[in-house]
């Protein structure tokens, strides 16, 4: 049996991390499959992993303290400081001396990297019979800096898999002169709810990390406006981060205190159980690389309404058919399709329907089918 190797910077929660574990529940039915972790954050990984996956932690004693360096920082002691950014440099190194000394013996058919930084290591390190492939999540947004980044860290890879057609279209003419091949393969989710959301519940919802980009904020100035004419509709936001206290303010400087509910993190179960008791989800993201909030929600037969601002959302919603798009980051003509659905039982029926159509082909099962093929038709290892 072939194996395939995973290098994960974490298993903790994230985007890239749930994406990770999909990935390895879904390829170790026809493959060894072991996730190479640099750093191990809590006891369990956060999402539900097969036990047929192997997880091989390289540093279980260190972990990142970014945020204990930056409070420092700010707070000016100098010799926490000190002490802190001594220990980052000891962090950065094991996790470069240890990833790197995993690549060099790892006897994997494949190798797929999840991070730039590891895109370098694999290309230099890994064996020449080893397939290998770089695998980005992140739309560069205008960031071309960001973006040369990466197709100079791809040079010696065998592929680039990107999650969005946008992205495929881009980094493809841009490795042209390489020997790595881009390739579009969506996101997944493990498998289609066995059953949707009545959608008679009067509850909005939202999933996401509480950071900048994602725009929770604007999605309480909407939210207000929207109570104008439908103060019975309540509004669930799903998450934690940065941004949490700044909202919280909001909320209780605007009495929307028994109108929003932050539920914080949360795990898949109760995600889904939420998801299942809501009728419309809201995505007020500046950027979305590929939006796999949206599938999940959509695989509850959920209609959903985004900026087109965020690239994933533009991926996944046909506006007018899943779900609405809108443009230019117009509160004003988000508020009127919230309100126009709030309404229209029927039109969210017909949305929530379609929706559940358009996810199956972002099941794991369908996805696999396509990493099946890319990793078995490559003729590297062979």
């Amino acid at each position: 049996m072939k194996k395939i190797s995973i290098l994960s910077l974490h298993l903790g929660y994230g985007g890239i991390e749930k994406c990770v574990v999909n990935l390895a529940n879904s390829l170790c039915e026809n493959y060894e499959v072991e996730i190479a972790v640099c750093y191990k954050l809590y006891e369990e990984p956060a999402f539900p992993i097969d036990k047929r996956v192997q997880i091989k932690y390289l540093n279980n004693d260190l972990k990142p303290n970014r945020k204990e360096f930056i409070s420092a920082l700010r707070n000016k002691k100098l010799l926490s400081t000190i002490k802190e950014g001594l220990y980052s440099i000891k962090v950065l190194n094991s996790r470069r001396k240890t990833m790197i000394n995993y690549i060099i013996n790892c006897k994997a058919d494949v190798i797929i990297s999840t991070r730039d930084l590891f895109n370098y290591w694999v290309g230099t390190f890994a064996k020449k019979n080893t397939l290998k492939i770089g695998w980005e999540h992140n739309h560069f947004h205008g960031n071309y800096k960001y973006a040369t980044n990466i197709i100079n860290s791809c040079k010696n890879l065998d592929y680039l898999v990107v999650v969005s057609k946008d992205l495929e279209k881009f980094y493809s003419k841009k490795l042209i002169k390489s020997n790595c091949m881009c390739v579009y393969i969506p996101n997944s989710i493990s498998k289609l709810p066995n059953k949707c959301s009545n959608l008679f519940n009067k509850r909005f919802i939202s999933v996401g990390r509480l950071s900048p980009e994602k725009g929770f904020l604007d999605l309480l100035i909407i939210y207000k406006k929207v109570l104008k004419t439908h103060r019975d509709w309540h509004l669930d936001i799903i998450g934690d981060g940065s941004e949490r206290e700044k909202l919280e303010k909001y909320i209780s400087n605007n009495n929307l205190s028994s109108n929003v509910t932050l539920h914080g993190f949360q795990k898949e179960d109760y995600i889904n159980k939420m998801l299942h008791d809501s009728s419309i989800y809201l995505m007020t993201s500046y950027t979305e690389s590929f939006g796999i909030v949206l599938i999940e929600a959509m695989s509850h037969g959920i209609p959903c309404i985004a900026f087109s601002s965020a690239e994933g959302a533009r991926e996944i919603i046909n506006s007018g058919y899943n779900g609405y798009l809108i443009k230019n980051r117009n509160f004003d003509a988000m508020v009127k399709k919230i309100n126009d659905l709030c309404d229209k039982e029927d039109i969210r029926r017909i949305l929530g329907k379609n929706a559940r159509k358009s996810v199956k082909k972002y099941t794991s099962d369908v996805i696999k089918d396509e990493w099946i093929t890319l990793i078995e038709e490559s003729g590297i290892y062979e």
